[in-house]
């Protein structure tokens, strides 16, 4: 020791080893510490992701079953003659194109 004093030096050894040993061990629990942070901040991680599949099966179950509802809601014949009026829009027009190109080709 540098200096004598009262206490005894295998006292003074024990204190000096106890802190040598805290110094070495700190690293070592900083990373256990971090590890644990992470593994941690992983288990949030997948459990949110867990939580919004769930919700987006449950939007998309609501969706598919409003769309049968709005399926069956409509009128059977009221929706073929909708679609049949629908499907023949512009056809005078289509048709009087392809009669026009038909004709470009025959001079």
């Amino acid at each position: 020791m540098a200096f004598p004093t009262s206490v005894n030096d295998q006292v003074t050894d024990a204190v000096t080893q106890s802190n040598v040993k805290v110094i070495g061990e700190a690293p070592a629990m900083a990373m256990g510490s971090l590890y644990q942070a992470m593994a941690h901040s992983t288990g949030v991680l997948f459990e949110n992701a867990v939580a919004a599949q769930q919700q987006q099966n449950t939007l998309s179950q609501a969706a598919a079953n409003m769309g049968v509802m709005q399926i069956y809601a409509l009128d059977t014949a009221t929706g073929a003659g909708a679609a049949e009026k629908a499907s023949q829009i512009g056809v005078a027009d289509n048709l009087s194109g392809l009669l026009t190109v038909l004709n470009s080709f025959q001079s």
